[in-house]
């Protein structure tokens, strides 16, 4: 084996969170370099760098659109939701909770406005429809738009759209016509596992080029960002969820909470897998002595569509680049939209880390936000994807034995 395949296997094997780390480390150690010198050698170098980060959002910005398709068509082509009693309860809760966690990431984000640096805002002319009528006439308009163009213009309502249609339409194929999507799904999913593990690069050069262009501006942004999201995500484990376990259950809903966030969410947020989580979370349950018929098929589901971390993600990501452009507004109606549509998108979620980011642009097209500014939020995403996405595993993974929970008993 030769020395580059040495490396490149060495780097391909290591931990993802700290060679981002490092990548956001050593680039803000040239940002730094290049604001205080002030040089035309400074400039030319960092504008250098800036290629890495560059090529990142460009990749993040060719496969979005068709892992959106691929994953939602694959999913409802080929769920089997099981016959098992109880699971129209679960899959209720599921859907209840991500939503709720949605609005609560859209009210944070309206007391709590976060602006980030970003290129090309100056010259956007996109804005919000002014009424709710607006918004659904521009909806359905997205919505019959020719697929392959939707794919091409990263028109993320289309592809959903068709997605979906498309899925429900092909539930009927055969085994084998199954597999295929399965296969194609999973081909994807590596693609996307690939571009997500050159991060390091990317957000080196992503994080260098934003702190030589605006010196404290861009960190600044970056820790209020996080401060959102994980206050948002917080508030969804330790008091939204803890609420609908009372209302079902009318009981003290502490215990099960602390529970499933000592024995699940910690174990999730260092795996940042809702699916390598699935073990930890059929083996909780079992401790619990919840009906096995029920969690044998809620767990693994949950780890697929119950996302209240990722709604989350992408009803604050998505008002964070609204707010990064000074003259759109948003209406109640708009918000109470967009927390339906991060609802929708966040049960699309890839189980891949950092996947729900690739959905931020569904939530930004809403607003007219077209998807060179919406890639640039992504890439933001990733930079802070260290803390953000080991916390959203955690609210996602842990969530599914409380819904889980709730439902067994409310069986007995």
């Amino acid at each position: 084996m030769s020395g580059f395949s040495k490396i490149a296997k060495r780097f391909a094997d290591g931990n993802l969170i700290v060679q981002i780390l490092i990548g956001i480390i050593v680039g803000a150690i040239f940002g730094f370099w290049g604001n205080a010198s002030g040089s035309e050698f400074a400039d030319k170098i960092l504008n250098g760098i800036s290629v890495l980060g560059n090529l990142f959002v460009g990749a993040l910005k060719a496969v979005a659109p068709i892992l959106v398709f691929v994953l939602v068509a694959t999913s409802i082509i080929t769920k089997e939701f099981g016959e098992a009693k109880g699971m129209s309860k679960v899959v209720t809760l599921y859907l209840i909770g991500t939503f709720l966690a949605a609005v609560v990431a859209v009210a944070a984000s309206f007391m709590f406005p976060v602006e980030l640096v970003l290129k090309g805002v100056e010259t956007a002319t996109m804005s919000a429809p002014q009424n709710v009528i607006d918004v659904l006439k521009d909806l359905i308009f997205k919505m019959v738009q020719n697929p392959v163009q939707a794919l091409s213009t990263g028109n993320y309502i289309g592809i959903i759209t068709w997605a979906v249609g498309g899925g429900i339409a092909m539930r009927g194929c055969s085994s084998e016509t199954k597999k295929v999507f399965v296969d194609v799904s999973e081909g994807v999913t590596k693609i996307v596992r690939f571009v997500i593990r050159l991060a390091p690069f990317g957000i080196f050069g992503l994080v260098a080029i934003s702190i030589h262009e605006t010196g404290f501006a861009a960190l600044a942004g970056y820790m209020k960002l996080i401060a959102v999201l994980v206050g948002a995500m917080l508030f969804v484990a330790f008091v939204v969820n803890p609420m609908i376990v009372f209302v079902v259950t009318k009981k003290n809903p502490y215990a099960l909470i602390m529970t499933c966030v000592r024995e699940s969410a910690v174990t999730a947020f260092f795996t940042r897998s809702s699916a390598a989580n699935i073990p930890v979370n059929m083996a909780l349950c079992k401790k619990l002595g919840l009906r096995e018929e029920l969690y044998s098929i809620s767990i693994p589901l949950g780890a697929t569509i119950n996302m209240a971390g990722a709604a989350v993600t992408i009803s604050v990501l998505a008002l964070a680049a609204v707010n990064s452009i000074d003259h759109i507004t948003v209406t109640f109606a708009d918000a109470l939209l967009l927390s339906f549509i991060s609802a929708i998108g966040a049960c699309g979620a890839s189980g891949v880390a950092g996947g729900s980011l690739l959905l931020v642009p569904l939530a930004c097209a809403l607003f007219g936000i077209n998807n060179d500014i919406a890639m640039q939020v992504v890439a933001v995403g990733f930079i802070i994807g260290v803390i953000q996405d080991s916390v959203e595993t955690a609210v996602n993974s842990s969530s599914d034995v409380v819904f889980t929970a709730i439902a067994s008993e409310t069986m007995k």
